[in-house]
């Protein structure tokens, strides 16, 4: 009987907790289905771009389901291939195809190459003729022999960053109001606006430790590729950890105890991890792309690649910076609106 009567409160709590029985049976589902989503995507299609003196891979090409640009002068297939808006561009010289590729994304680099090789079988004779040696390859950026964790450390970089800073943020701020903390601040003549900012400021500290430490160790001591500034490496997992913070502070408003700030983590962070980079974001449907553009973690790992890999600076993530800084600002003032709940001022 006393088992019997354990079970039942136990069942009956879990009844009443509406929150904690959706995100048991619904957040799974969801989870799930963006997974299904993910890696049921379309096959990566190559972007490659093709100079006039190389048309006779067009064709080819073509037929491997390869998407093909051609370019009236080298100028411009290498600007576009700077940009990433192709993955390899193909010249020819004398008899000889010069291929660069673009060598940040081994899935790109696999798929061209893979297209290179059946396009290569596939010429017919009177276009064989004029490619008559063994292409030259380089890399734009990156090498051959690119490990694993050169690719995907700048994505985890940003995603440990920003997983550990929200759920610590959210947590203890969480804390703060349930140990009566926030009511008592509250209670005195202190604007919503100076306490998120208090806040703010003060976990703000322990973040720029944490991001300082997280990149150093990252890049020194893992051995991660590191062609950029590490000032912009520094600059940008900041700028994460600020958007993490206000973030788990304002969700950890909406939360009764420890256990369902946690429950957020399958809904908000979960689904920012899949859509971070780690897989190619072309081979998604278009609305999951775009929901992938409303997250933080999407800016933070894109310019950590810029930096880390491709070595580029200031101009090129320029936007994701702003991004990082509107999403920082954004939360902090829904920060000072989910304060009313607690205190009309």
């Amino acid at each position: 009987m006393r088992i019997r009567a354990i079970t039942l409160r136990i069942l009956q709590q879990f009844i009443h907790d509406k929150r904690t029985m959706a995100l048991m049976f619904i957040a799974p589902l969801l989870v799930l289905s963006l997974m299904s989503l993910v890696f049921n995507g379309d096959a990566y299609e190559p972007k490659i771009g093709v100079s006039s003196g190389a048309a006779a891979f067009s064709t080819a090409l073509e037929a491997q389901k390869a998407e093909i640009t051609s370019y009236d002068n080298d100028e411009s297939g290498n600007a576009a291939l700077q940009a990433g808006d192709i993955d390899t561009y193909i010249t020819m010289k004398g008899t000889t195809p010069e291929i660069v590729l673009e060598g940040s994304n081994p899935t790109a680099n696999r798929a061209v190459m893979m297209a290179l090789q059946e396009a290569m079988q596939s010429l017919q004779p009177e276009a064989a003729g004029s490619v008559q040696n063994q292409p030259q390859i380089s890399y734009l950026y990156g090498a051959e022999d690119m490990k694993t964790i050169d690719r995907f450390g700048p994505i985890m970089i940003g995603v440990f960053v920003f997983f550990f800073v929200f759920l610590i943020a959210g947590v203890s701020f969480l804390r703060e109001r349930t140990t009566g903390t926030l009511e008592r601040l509250l209670s005195t003549p202190l604007k919503r606006w100076e306490i998120v900012l208090g806040y703010v400021c003060g976990f703000g500290i322990f973040t720029v430790f944490q991001a300082l430490l997280i990149s150093w160790f990252s890049i020194q001591v893992l051995g991660i590729m590191m062609a950029g500034s590490f000032g912009y490496v520094l600059l940008m997992t900041l700028l994460l950890s600020m958007s993490a913070l206000t973030l788990g502070t304002l969700l950890s408003a909406f939360a009764a105890n420890e256990l369902q700030m946690i429950q957020f983590i399958p809904l908000v962070i979960v689904p920012q991890i899949f859509l971070s980079g780690l897989f190619p974001l072309d081979t998604l449907p278009l609305w999951l792309q775009r929901v992938g553009l409303a997250t933080p973690i999407y800016y933070g790992a894109q310019a950590l690649m810029d930096i880390m890999i491709r070595g580029k600076g200031w101009n090129d993530i320029a936007l994701d910076v702003f991004m990082l800084a509107g999403f920082s600002l954004l939360f902090m003032l829904l920060n000072v609106l989910a304060l009313r709940k607690h205190r009309k001022m």
